[in-house]
């Protein structure tokens, strides 16, 4: 089998443009993100010490406390720097594709793709790394797909105070209509997924008993705008708080989905 080759303007960006390690500590909405994926991770997971993959796992955030927590972590991500990042969350490390995995058929209790449904813009690439998902995981055992809302863009950048330019509402323009980002401009080439699909993408794969949830809630980008503007972290704040609690009080609404910056479907083999 060739093994797929990952654009270079997604590798460029994640080596020179962005520090992955810090996104989720850095500002209030990354760390309510980080929250909530752990909340609905421990929420969804076996018990330690069960396998978990980490299929495009980055530099390591959510390996760090799933190994505090006790499970057994291999993490695999297509970027070196990730990779040098991640040896020190006490995991072992892979450099590899989401489309190809190196595992073995039914090896691991838990599959996490926290990363890798963002920049396969192409819906047969990510039919195929749900498949690769599906073989890897045991008979019950749990998948864990997270993808950008589609409406992420118009939240953000209305929160930055940037969509009164033509331009930008152009680019964002096509994103809600079409889900795609052709990265030429900020983030690199991504696809945003609505619920639905999302949901419909892990059923077609072959899971079942899947459920779809908003990861920030509906008052992340009131965190990010409010940050922005007056230039003070509100990480231990009330306005923190408030937005964490909203966003466990919109999970029962499918209809409030589709106000979170990320989502986050679950599923079992």
């Amino acid at each position: 089998m060739t093994t797929p080759r990952v654009p270079p303007a997604i590798i460029a960006f994640y080596t020179s443009t962005i520090n992955e390690s810090e996104r989720l500590t850095s500002s209030a909405d990354g760390a309510l993100e980080l929250l909530r994926t752990q909340e609905l991770l421990r929420r969804h997971a076996p018990t330690a010490p069960a396998a978990v993959l980490d299929v495009g796992g980055g530099p390591g955030t959510h390996a760090r406390w799933l190994v505090a927590d006790g499970y057994r972590v291999h993490l695999v991500d297509p970027v070196e720097r990730h990779l040098a990042d991640a040896i020190g969350a006490g995991c072992t490390v892979e450099l590899g594709d989401a489309r190809s995995l190196t595992a073995e058929d039914a090896s691991y209790d838990v599959v996490l793709m926290l990363g890798p449904l963002y920049h396969l813009t192409d819906a047969s690439d990510r039919r195929t790394a749900l498949a690769e998902a599906y073989r890897v995981v045991r008979p019950g055992g749990l998948i864990a797909a997270a993808a950008i809302n589609r409406y992420a863009s118009l939240f953000e950048h209305s929160a930055l105070a940037h969509l009164d330019k033509p331009d930008l509402q152009k680019g964002i323009a096509a994103i809600l209509a079409t889900g795609a980002h052709n990265g030429r401009k900020g983030f690199t080439e991504a696809y945003f997924h609505t619920g639905e699909q999302l949901d419909g993408e892990l059923r077609a794969a072959g899971f079942r008993h899947t459920a779809v949830y908003g990861i920030e809630g509906p008052a992340w980008a009131l965190l990010k705008a409010t940050e922005h503007h007056t230039g003070e972290s509100l990480r231990d704040s009330r306005m923190f708080a408030s937005a964490l609690a909203a966003s466990r009080m919109a999970e029962p609404y499918p209809e409030l989905l589709a106000a979170s910056s990320h989502l986050l479907a679950v599923g079992r083999r």
